[in-house]
């Protein structure tokens, strides 16, 4: 039988860290503080610092970060906030459920990311944001994002679920917009052991209402003065955070390290487009396209090697958005995206060996 190699190995990274773990979350037991404890306070500060930012507030899942940002600045009902059209969909969840419309935008078809032209050709009088997304690992033009946000007098936010120590404009994700949103699923690049998220800032105003918003709208235990959600970053999964947090850049240099080697190895190959990525890019996903994707996607599986697809679908091709309006045709860059892209494995403990396997996988089509 052909040994698995998976997309992502959590196992492997669990290997490494067991015994910093079991003392963190052994500790947090002995305490007992399970919500909003002081493993999160500690972790809240540690990642801010991390990023740059002057604030974390940690939350139940990255969906949940982008809606209290979105609430924390008071953009809801009547509000227009553009995002990319090939995303998670939680990029548009976030911003629906905090009552205001996603407005899509082509990206670029080089890297993936939010096109800011197309980006400010969709900023309408109603527009308060854009909540440009780092795909993949990568920051968005920094700059020409913030002159845009400068020039139509909107907002600036980032969508960071995969690019955790990432960096654009000589900071780091997180410290580059009004305020980002991450998510620690376990995945991610700093996952936790279950859902988690956080928003990042330097506004004073809007950490103080971040905090409320997360805990039922209370800035006091048993006083409401808005209506919040429950969502708080557990304390134990904060506590884990923390001991990841300390492996992450190197980490993300096994990333960068990783796919310079696949960049290399699949050079040749004429069937395969691969993604441009920039030089502060951490890697979360290591994409290709290729037209045949899905029978490559089958060749691969049948090799026992663990590819994935993100994503299999545009956001306006979704049921949940055919609302919005779009037709056919209406992002083709995204469009091609989803019928193309290829996410092949890549994790910081992946043998060097797993690399030839995948290329070899890949040219027995090509």
């Amino acid at each position: 039988m052909t040994d698995q190699l998976p997309l992502v190995d959590l196992r492997a990274q669990y290997a490494r860290i067991r015994d910093e773990l079991n003392e963190a979350i052994g500790r947090t037991l002995e305490r007992a503080d399970f919500i909003l404890g002081q493993e999160l306070e500690r972790f809240e500060e540690e990642f801010a610092a991390y990023c740059g930012a002057r604030h974390c507030v940690g939350c139940a899942s990255g969906t949940d970060a982008i809606q209290l940002l979105c609430r924390a600045l008071e953009i809801g009902a009547g509000d227009e906030v553009v995002i990319p059209a090939m995303t998670f969909v939680a990029t548009a969840l976030g911003v629906s459920q905090a009552g205001a419309r996603p407005v899509l935008a082509d990206v670029d078809a080089e890297t993936g990311l939010l096109d800011p032209q197309k980006a400010e050709t969709a900023i309408t009088p109603r527009t308060r944001a854009i909540l440009a997304v780092h795909l993949y690992g990568q920051c968005v033009d920094v700059a020409a994002f913030q002159d845009i946000a400068a020039r139509r007098g909107v907002l600036f936010l980032e969508d960071a679920a995969q690019a955790h120590g990432a960096s654009g404009g000589g900071r780091r994700a997180g410290a580059l917009g009004r305020a980002a949103a991450f998510s620690f699923y376990p995945g991610k690049n700093l996952g936790a052991y279950g859902d988690g998220g956080c928003v990042t800032t330097a506004d004073d105003a809007v950490a103080a209402k971040l905090r409320s918003l997360r805990n039922w709208g209370s800035p006091e235990k048993y006083r409401h003065d808005e209506m919040g959600l429950n969502s708080r970053l557990d304390t134990l999964q904060a506590a884990i955070l923390r001991v990841k947090l300390r492996h992450l850049d190197g980490w993300n240099a096994a990333r960068r390290r990783l796919a310079g080697e696949y960049d290399r190895a699949l050079a040749d190959l004429p069937n395969v487009r691969l993604t441009r990525y920039n030089d502060g890019a951490v890697h979360h996903l290591y994409v290709v396209r290729t037209p045949d994707r899905d029978a490559a996607l089958r060749r691969l599986h049948a090799a026992g090697i663990g590819a994935g697809i993100h994503y299999p679908y545009a956001v306006h091709e979704h049921r949940a958005y055919r609302w919005l309006g779009y037709g056919p045709g209406a992002f083709p860059v995204a469009e091609s995206l989803a019928r193309q892209c290829l996410s092949l494995p890549l994790y910081p403990e992946m043998p060097a060996a797993a690399i030839a396997r995948v290329t070899e996988a890949l040219r027995t089509g090509a």
